[in-house]
């Protein structure tokens, strides 16, 4: 194979899997890798402590037709696979974890809520911008009262003639504040739990959704976070999505493929921070010799690169049988909780290796550290994914 990605992972996959990327798939990982370090390196510190969304970058991004891999080719998108989306994730993240999430929120969460569940129509206004870079898209379920328990969901949307009225507010939604078009939750019959909500497409400049409060981050804070809140917001009865009360179900599939993204995302800040502490070890003298030469740090550095080819292998076979139209609950699940938990792993090891200097914000370790801790709470914690796997284990 090409060492062009080595040490990457392409290079740990076919090494270690036999999994043979094509051409095209190295193409597009050595495409996204040298995008990431010519045009967002440069500017990772300065958009974390400033919490700076890179609109620019982000059309950019978009003019790759990296904000639309898994939209088809008619609409505008690149026609990827998801074995091609981890690879752009985990190459985006293994750079700066903020841009990693925006674009894994972008692709998974609102643009392919309506790429699989819109009308022609609907695909036509929205996805297609959105693949495009021309809008940016956001996703709500999450709520003060309704996080892990989407029946607490208080969000409603009531029919008012040819308009459905939404009133209610979202929390920690990504772009709130920067975003286009968001895809939103709401309850249209409280009689019947989870199946009385519904999914609704929201322009984000209309009248009556203002973007609150947003969270100032431990982490990811380059990545835009904050409140939706909705009063009296009159949206066009075309814009529901799918049938009503099929909502809750629609996210949950959803979140199958999320769940992917956020492991890839995982993946990639694991592989970041695995590198940077790899390259200090050889840099670092001390006692007269490098510290990658004693055995301490090396069992560090072995117990990194083990956990992050597993991770990789999980999240690999969770996007062939995502790619192979085959059910992945399970699978994702697995992945995402192994994958995010390795993050939060060898960031920590990482902070370990550079020492004094790895809480210091002259070496990328600490915002490794602080960006990978969102991996095991976001789109659902580590505590529900081992619930979804325990459930598919015990009723399968």
């Amino acid at each position: 194979m090409s060492n062009v990605l080595e040490p990457t992972a392409a290079a740990a996959v076919q090494a270690t899997f036999g999994f043979q990327l094509s051409d095209d798939q190295l193409a597009i990982r050595k495409m996204v890798r040298e995008f990431a370090e010519t045009e967002i390196a440069p500017h990772v510190m300065e958009w974390d402590e400033a919490q700076i969304f890179p609109r620019g970058t982000f059309q950019k991004l978009g003019e790759l037709g990296l904000l639309g891999v898994l939209v088809p080719e008619s609409l505008g998108g690149a026609g990827l696979t998801y074995v091609d989306y981890v690879g752009v994730v985990e190459e985006l993240s293994r750079i700066d974890g903020s841009i990693g999430l925006s674009v894994a929120a972008h692709n998974s969460l609102c643009t392919n809520h309506i790429l699989m569940f819109g009308t022609d129509e609907q695909k036509r206004r929205w996805v297609t911008p959105l693949a495009t870079g021309q809008m940016i898209g956001a996703w709500g379920l999450t709520e003060a009262e309704a996080g892990s328990d989407a029946k607490g969901t208080k969000t409603t949307a009531i029919l008012d003639g040819d308009q459905w009225v939404l009133n209610g507010s979202k929390n920690f939604i990504t772009h709130a504040s920067v975003g286009d078009v968001a895809v939103l939750m709401a309850v249209t019959d409280k009689t019947h739990g989870t199946h009385g909500i519904s999914a609704f497409i929201v322009d984000l400049h209309q009248k009556g959704i203002v973007a609150g409060k947003k969270e100032n981050k431990l982490g990811m804070r380059a990545s835009d976070t904050a409140t939706l809140v909705m009063e009296d917001c009159r949206i066009p009865k075309g814009n529901l999505l799918g049938h009503l009360g099929e909502g809750f179900v629609q996210a949950m599939k959803i979140l199958d493929g999320g769940r992917i993204s956020i492991a890839a995302l995982g993946l990639g800040m694991a592989q970041g921070a695995f590198e940077a502490a790899l390259r200090y070890s050889k840099q670092r003298r001390q006692f007269g010799k490098p510290i990658s030469e004693f055995q301490s740090i090396q069992n560090h550095l072995a117990d990194m690169a083990t956990e992050i080819d597993a991770a990789r292998l999980l999240t690999l076979r969770a996007a062939w049988m995502k790619d192979h139209d085959m059910k992945t609950t399970k699978e994702s699940a697995m992945a995402k909780v192994y994958t995010s938990e390795t993050a939060v792993r060898v960031a920590n090891l990482g902070v370990q290796v550079h020492g004094g200097y790895g809480f210091t914000k002259d070496y990328p370790a600490e915002k490794f550290y602080r960006d990978a801790k969102l991996c095991t709470i976001g789109e659902g914690t580590s505590e529900i994914q081992r619930m979804v796997i325990a459930r598919q284990l015990l009723h399968s």
